[in-house]
């Protein structure tokens, strides 16, 4: 059974079960990979996730998003930073008298699903509380242009923005970018990448700076290279279908192509990392552990070893980097704990 990408399993956990009456029993392989995900649906922690806790889970997640504040209405909504209908992003203007720092949410979805009215309104509130606002993105499947398009989109748009920075009062030297999964992923590419601006262009937006403060990754990968991740992981991680449409692949044997590899090369971020680059905080939830030799397709795509890596390169390079697990027991929480890193980073003096 093919893993799928975290978003679409609080689908099925909020959606498709929910829509069954008697409630069938669920497949032993696919509890087992739910576990991984969500740790928190083995009610009584016997390292076993029955039929009976995933469904109690899910009806937890549904009262929470039953819950779940409505997001406000964006300053500007469905705003194009490109000519295709998924460049679009929303921007939330934190009230203040002089030009606010801005933090930029990308959704994710494996680069083939997902929204830029995934983010939490919680986020925008907390960064107004604080002057600061808010975007969130949008960005071109890779069913609908393989990579570089997602990781160029999101430069685009932090470029975007900056074009708009007299226009929208924002502080152009304070931008940072974080998201979960292909998000997160996106937001480090960019935040690693030399600077994507063009000081001779046409386009008054790629004359704008692409980089970053600082970025936050919530289960990302430190590698995009199905070949380079099956080293560091083993099993089936390096096997998530999310690769064939990424690279356009018409078989596994395009991987070994020149062409390729390179662009396998460039799209992971760890092969971007320089001394001037800027800080990243990660959270991983995924167990931290081996991955079978047997493991199916796609598990363990946001493993915490990509974290871990990645923390080892920043801190020989001198770069600060912050990680954080689930299960550390570490108060505030990971996802706390990363957007008031996030804030105070914006909110310090521009460098």
């Amino acid at each position: 059974m093919k893993a799928l990408p975290l978003a679409l399993l609080l689908c099925l956990f909020t959606g498709l079960l929910g829509a069954q009456t008697p409630r069938p029993p669920i497949a032993p392989e696919l509890l087992q990979q739910w576990l991984k995900q969500f740790p928190a649906a083995d009610a009584d922690k016997d390292g076993t996730l029955t039929t009976e806790e995933a469904y109690a889970y899910r009806e937890k997640i549904q009262a929470a998003q039953k819950a779940r504040p409505v997001l406000p209405a964006p300053t500007h909504a469905n705003e194009h930073y490109g000519s295709h209908e998924r460049q679009v992003l929303d921007f939330w203007k934190a009230e203040s008298d002089q030009p606010t720092p801005v933090l930029v949410f990308i959704h994710g979805g494996g680069f083939v699903a997902g929204s830029k009215e995934t983010i939490q309104p919680g986020v925008i509130a907390s960064c107004g509380q604080k002057g600061i606002s808010v975007a969130s993105l949008n960005y071109r499947y890779t069913t609908q242009a393989p990579y570089p398009a997602p990781m160029l989109d999101g430069a685009r748009a932090i470029q975007y923005l900056r074009s708009k920075a007299a226009e929208w009062k924002i502080d152009p030297k304070r931008i940072a970018a974080f998201g979960g999964s292909a998000g997160a992923g996106i937001s480090m590419w960019v935040a690693f990448h030399d600077d994507l601006a063009k000081p001779d262009s046409a386009d008054p937006v790629e004359r704008e700076s692409s980089r970053l403060v600082c970025a936050g990754s919530i289960g990302g990968q430190s590698s995009y290279d199905p070949l380079q991740i099956r080293e560091w992981l083993g099993g089936g991680a390096w096997q998530h279908p999310a690769f064939k449409p990424f690279y356009a692949l018409t078989s596994p044997e395009d991987l070994e192509k020149p062409e390729v590899r390179k662009l396998a090369y460039d799209a992971s971020v760890i092969n971007h990392l320089t001394q001037d680059d800027p800080p990243v905080f990660m959270f991983y939830s995924e167990a931290d552990e081996p991955l079978a030799a047997d493991s199916a397709p796609g598990t363990g795509i946001h493993h915490p070893k990509f974290g871990h890596i990645l923390k080892e390169k920043m801190d020989a390079l001198g770069i600060e980097s912050v990680y954080r697990h689930a299960t550390d027991g570490q108060q505030p929480s990971g996802i706390e704990a990363m957007l008031a890193w996030l804030q105070a980073h914006l909110l310090a003096p521009a460098k």
